[in-house]
């Protein structure tokens, strides 16, 4: 099996829900859960990479995640599987839904990784282009816990089926 470190951003608490929930669903056994904000630099001891991100203001770049922007930055990807997930309002921010996805799924093209864990664009509704691989899919799993909280659980079912081949979980 290969060794699976979920690293994510988060102000309120959505996001580092959704991770946890998301670690759950793959098997907390199975996946190291490390907060950006205090364990980014870990990235390097993984090979599948898990990145959370929810986006702030008007398309900003959470945080956490903005901070550590620089380190990010300097470090390479190659050889390494990245599956993106994200969180925001695309009801109130449709224009930004899930900018800050993109911008970290740009950041880490830029430097090597592979990317698994596209998802469908289908049932969403917002206009923004950052988070969108082409028409049919965003460039990972999309959440909004704000309007569609009844199907995250659903989602995030779906999408660790989705990636657990590449995460080399067999169970």
């Amino acid at each position: 099996m290969k060794k699976i470190g979920l690293f994510y951003g988060t102000y309120t608490g959505t996001t580092g829900n959704v991770a946890k929930r998301i670690a759950k669903a793959l098997g907390e056994e199975h996946v190291d859960l490390h907060n950006i904000n205090t364990d980014g630099e870990l990235m390097k001891d993984y090979d599948v990479l898990i990145i959370g991100t929810s986006t702030w203001s008007v398309g900003e770049l959470q945080e956490d995640w903005n901070n550590f922007m620089p380190k990010l930055e300097g470090m390479n990807f190659e050889g390494k599987t990245v599956a993106l997930f994200g969180t925001g309002d695309q009801v109130a921010y449709p224009d930004t839904f899930l900018d800050g996805m993109g911008m970290l799924y740009e950041t880490f093209q830029f430097r090597g990784a592979k990317f698994v864990g596209f998802w469908p664009t289908k049932g969403y509704d917002f206009t923004s282009p950052l988070p969108i691989l082409d028409h049919d899919h965003f460039v990972g799993l999309a959440i909004d816990e704000d309007n569609q909280s009844d199907l995250t659980d659903e989602r995030i079912k779906a999408w660790c089926e989705q990636i657990r081949p590449y995460c080399g979980i067999d169970d």
